[in-house]
């Protein structure tokens, strides 16, 4: 049978008594030292070569990260949970919150946000200067008795203030949406630059324990080239 074609060599994982191909199960020397003491808390008499699934990893990260965050901040909020379950379930964080939040929108709001929107633009403010200056001079032109509001444009500020009496909680009710919008931004965001500073403190402490322990082995190996050498001047 050719290589190609051979079976996967599977082990057994020692916690969960699972069989798994090889590339599945990591040995618990490779883990860094703070994850795997957390799991000999559980599992005491785990040899120091023992396979693990990553499952079983996944899921003593979480528990782990889920106990550090209630021992820096006393306790833990469902924000920080769904950040330790997402390290477990290695399921990413990043949302579209835009694209969310726009398809919760009613037709209200989706009206108020088009007004607003043209309310704060410069055709909305030169439109209305014209608009105004229309309205003035026509009335202006016709005289007081021909007039359908002369001077001094009562029926203008009428107008003008009903308008801005209308404007206001329109723009206020798009305001509000808004922060809202950035609120779940905010926390997306926390949520994500949480798990990213996790990971990388993961990764830290596993490179610094990979590096101790090439260099242990690196001492063992010049150790017994000097015993090699003073067996041979012997």
């Amino acid at each position: 049978m050719s290589r190609a074609n051979a079976p996967a060599a599977k082990a057994f994982c020692a916690i969960s008594g699972g069989e798994f191909p090889r590339r599945q199960l990591i040995n618990l020397e490779t883990i860094r030292p703070s994850l795997a003491e957390r799991i000999r808390r559980d599992h005491p008499d785990l040899p120091p070569d023992a396979l693990i699934s990553r499952q079983e990893l996944r899921r003593f990260r979480s528990l782990y990260v889920e106990e550090m965050l209630r021992d820096e901040s006393g306790e833990i909020s469902d924000l920080e949970r769904r950040v330790a379950q997402s390290l477990e379930s290695n399921e990413p964080l990043a949302e579209n919150v835009e694209a969310a939040f726009d398809e919760r929108r009613s037709f209200g709001e989706i009206v108020s946000d088009h007004l607003a929107g043209f309310g704060g633009s410069w055709l909305f403010i030169l439109s209305f200067l014209a608009l105004l200056g229309i309205w003035m001079a026509y009335n202006a032109a016709k005289g007081t008795g021909a007039a359908f509001d002369p001077y001094p444009f009562i029926l203008l500020n009428l107008v003008l203030s009903c308008l801005a009496a209308l404007q206001a909680p329109i723009i206020m009710m798009s305001q509000k949406r808004q922060e809202s919008k950035d609120r779940l931004r905010s926390l997306n965001d926390y949520q994500v630059n949480l798990k990213a500073e996790l990971e990388i403190r993961h990764l830290h402490e596993k490179l610094d324990h990979l590096i101790n322990k090439q260099w242990q082995r690196l001492a063992e190996i010049q150790q017994l080239q000097l015993e090699i050498m003073q067996d041979r001047r012997r």
